[in-house]
Parts: structure tokens; sequence; C-alpha cells
């Protein structure tokens, strides 16, 4: 591929990126969730896992560590997420889905998958 087509198609992936996360932002606000703390959500319900090692979550949602633990510390102070120690590795950290996780993912989805299907289709 020439190198003007390569960047082209860089172009264009960085506008579908721009557009669905601006919309995701506005969308989501009404159920209190931005278009991070919805993916978080996302990953650890599709991957039907109650559970997360906070370096496996990482990885799932393109986040750096640090990035990763403000987001959890605000799913954690909604009470959409708690924190505890990973049983297979006393050091690593887990996070987990609670009730109200669970619920207002359920809520927030068909908003989400609006948006995404409404750019990408």
């Amino acid at each position: 591929m020439k190198e003007e087509a390569v960047l082209t198609a860089w172009h264009e992936v960085l506008a579908k990126h721009a557009t669905a996360w601006c919309a995701l932002e506005r969308a989501l606000c009404e159920h209190d969730l931005g278009p991070s703390e919805f993916e978080v959500l996302d990953r650890i319900v599709s991957l039907d896992c109650r559970s997360f090692r906070v370096q496996e979550l990482a990885d799932a949602v393109h986040l750096s560590q640090s990035a990763l633990s403000r987001v959890v510390a605000r799913l954690e102070k909604a009470g959409l997420v708690s924190r505890n120690s990973c049983p297979a590795d006393r050091r690593g950290v887990a996070v987990s889905i609670t009730d109200d996780g669970l619920a207002r993912h359920a809520s927030a989805l068909p908003t989400h998958r609006a948006i995404l299907s409404e750019i990408f289709s």
C-alpha cells in the first residue's frame, strides 16, 4: 500500500473514532457514564466474567494502568464495581462488577449500541 493510502486510511480511522467518542460522551451522560466507564463495564459483562485482574482489564479496554485506575475509582465511588485482592495472586487487584453495575450497563447498552450502529453502518 502506498504511503498516501496508508495515511488516508489512518485519518479515516481517527475521524471515525473521534466522531464515535464524542457522540458516546454526549449520549452516555444520561446514564451517568462516560465512554471509558461504559467500556470497562461492557468488557466485564461481555466476557461473562464478574471479576477481572486490573492488568487484564487495562489491556482489554486499551487504557494505561493509571488511566484505568482513575476510571475504576470513579466506578467504585458510584458503587458500580468493587476492588478486591486477586484470589489467584494476592499481590494483584481484581475489579468486580456489582449488581448496580450490571443494571447501569443494561440501561446504557441500547444507547451505546445505537450510537455505534449509526456511526459504523
